[in-house]
C-alpha cells in the first residue's frame, strides 16, 4: 500500500468531528493528488451530505423539494467545473469537455482549451471538441488546414460546417481564405521572381497579376483551381474589409485563368468568377447600384422551381449587407415563391427589420405584419407587432 493511500486512510480515521469533515478531507485528498474522476465523486458525496440526502441515490429516495433540487444541481455543476478543468489541464480533452458541458460556461471552456497546444497525439481529440462540438470552430478548422491540407478542409466544410450557424461558417471561411490567399500569393511571387525581376513586397495578388498579365497566359495556374473556386464560394459570408478584398482578388485571378479552369457555378453564380467579382465589389462599396441590378435581374428571372431560391436569397442578402434593409424586406416579400410558407422567411425578415431599426427606420416591422396578415401567419404577426411596440 502506497504512502499516499495509507495517509488518506489515517486521515479519514482521524476525522471524527462530523461526516462533513470526513468528506471534506476526502475531497482535499483527491484534489491534491490531481485525481479528477475521484474528486467529482467525492464532491458529489459532500454536497449530498450537506443537503441531508443519502450519500448513495437509489430507487427509494424520498422526494426532494424544489429548493433542495436547485442546491443539489448547483453543487454538482461546481463539481463538474472543477473536474473538467483538471482533466483538460492534464491533457484529457474530451473527458474534460464532457464534464464542463453541463456548466454552460462556454467562455471558461474556450479559455481552457486555448491554453492546450494541438499536437499529433491529441489532434483527433482536439478536433472533436474544437470543431465538431463547436468550442472554437475557427481554431479547429485551422488545425485541419495544417494537418490535412486544403482539399480535405474544403470537403470537411461542405460536409460538416456548411449547415451550421453563420458564425461557425464565418470562422472557418476566414481561416480558409487567409490560408489559400497566402499560399497562392507566395507561389505567384515565386513564379514572377523566377521569370522576371522580383515583385515589391507591398504588391497584392491583384497588383501582381494586373501588372503582369503574362503570368497566367497559356493555361498557367499556381494552385488547384477547384480549391480556388471553393474558397471564393465559401468566403461569401465574410464581412471584414480585408477579407472582402482578398476574396475579390481571388475572383480577379480566376477571371484570368484559361476557360477550361473556369467552371460554372450554381445560380446566381453560373458565370462563376465574373458573378462573384460583382458580388464582392458590391460588398466593398464599388459600383453598388449597377451590381445590385445584376442580382436583381437574377432574382426576378431565375426559375425557383428549377434552381431553388438562391438567386432571391442572394439579392436580399446583398441589399441587407449594404444597408438597404427596408428594400431587402420588400424584395423578400415580393419575390418569395407562393409555395414558401411565411414561417420560413419571417425570422430572416425580423433580423433585417431589427438592423433597420438600429439604423433609424422601424417601418420594416409594419411591412412584416402586413405580409403575415396577408398570408395568415398570426404568430409572425404577433412577433413583428411586439417588436414594433418596443
Amino acid at each position: 500500500m502506497s504512502n499516499q493511500v495509507s495517509t488518506i486512510f489515517e486521515t479519514l480515521r482521524d476525522a471524527d468531528q462530523s461526516p462533513t469533515e470526513l468528506l471534506q478531507r476526502l475531497v482535499e485528498h483527491f484534489r491534491s493528488e490531481q485525481l479528477p474522476m475521484e474528486l467529482f465523486e467525492a464532491r458529489k458525496l459532500l454536497v449530498r451530505e450537506q443537503l441531508g440526502l443519502p450519500l448513495m441515490s437509489g430507487d427509494n429516495d424520498p422526494q426532494r423539494s424544489e429548493a433542495v433540487e436547485r442546491k443539489l444541481e448547483s453543487g454538482l455543476i461546481d463539481a463538474c467545473r472543477e473536474t473538467g478543468e483538471m482533466l483538460i489541464k492534464s491533457g484529457r480533452i474530451f473527458e474534460g469537455w464532457t464534464y464542463l458541458r453541463p456548466t454552460g460556461d462556454n467562455e471558461l471552456i474556450r479559455r481552457l482549451i486555448a491554453e492546450v497546444p494541438i499536437t499529433d497525439d491529441n489532434y483527433d481529440e482536439m478536433l472533436r471538441v474544437l470543431l465538431h462540438e463547436g468550442v472554437d470552430v475557427g481554431r479547429g478548422f485551422q488545425a485541419v488546414l495544417e494537418h490535412q491540407g486544403t482539399c480535405n478542409s474544403i470537403t470537411l466544410f461542405d460536409q460538416a460546417i456548411a449547415q451550421r450557424s453563420k458564425a461557425d461558417r464565418q470562422a472557418a471561411g476566414a481561416k480558409l481564405l487567409d490560408h489559400f490567399y497566402e499560399e497562392l500569393i507566395t507561389l505567384v511571387r515565386a513564379d514572377i521572381a523566377n521569370r522576371d525581376s522580383a515583385p515589391d513586397d507591398h504588391e497584392t495578388l491583384y497588383d501582381l497579376i494586373a501588372k503582369r498579365p503574362w503570368v497566367l497566359k497559356d493555361g498557367g495556374y499556381h494552385l488547384d483551381t477547384t480549391h480556388l473556386s471553393s474558397t471564393v464560394r465559401i468566403a461569401s459570408t465574410l464581412t471584414e474589409p480585408d477579407q472582402l478584398r482578398k476574396a475579390w482578388e481571388l475572383t480577379q485571378y480566376g477571371k484570368q485563368l484559361h476557360h477550361q479552369f473556369q467552371y460554372p457555378g450554381e445560380e446566381p453564380f453560373v458565370d462563376f468568377y465574373p458573378a462573384y467579382a460583382t458580388f464582392y465589389s458590391i460588398l466593398r462599396g464599388e459600383n453598388v447600384d449597377a451590381g445590385l441590378k445584376v442580382f436583381q435581374r437574377k432574382a426576378r428571372t431565375v426559375d425557383p422551381t428549377e434552381h431553388g431560391t438562391a438567386a432571391i436569397e442572394t439579392y436580399v442578402d446583398l441589399l441587407d449587407r449594404v444597408g438597404r434593409h427596408i428594400e431587402a424586406i420588400e424584395a423578400a416579400i415580393e419575390l418569395v415563391p407562393d409555395d414558401v410558407p411565411p414561417q420560413a422567411i419571417t425570422p430572416l425578415m425580423m433580423e433585417i427589420a431589427q438592423r433597420a431599426r438600429a439604423a433609424g427606420d422601424s417601418s420594416g416591422f409594419q411591412r412584416i405584419m402586413d405580409y403575415c396578415a396577408a398570408n395568415r401567419d398570426p404568430l409572425g404577426f404577433a412577433v413583428a407587432r411586439r417588436d414594433l411596440m418596443r
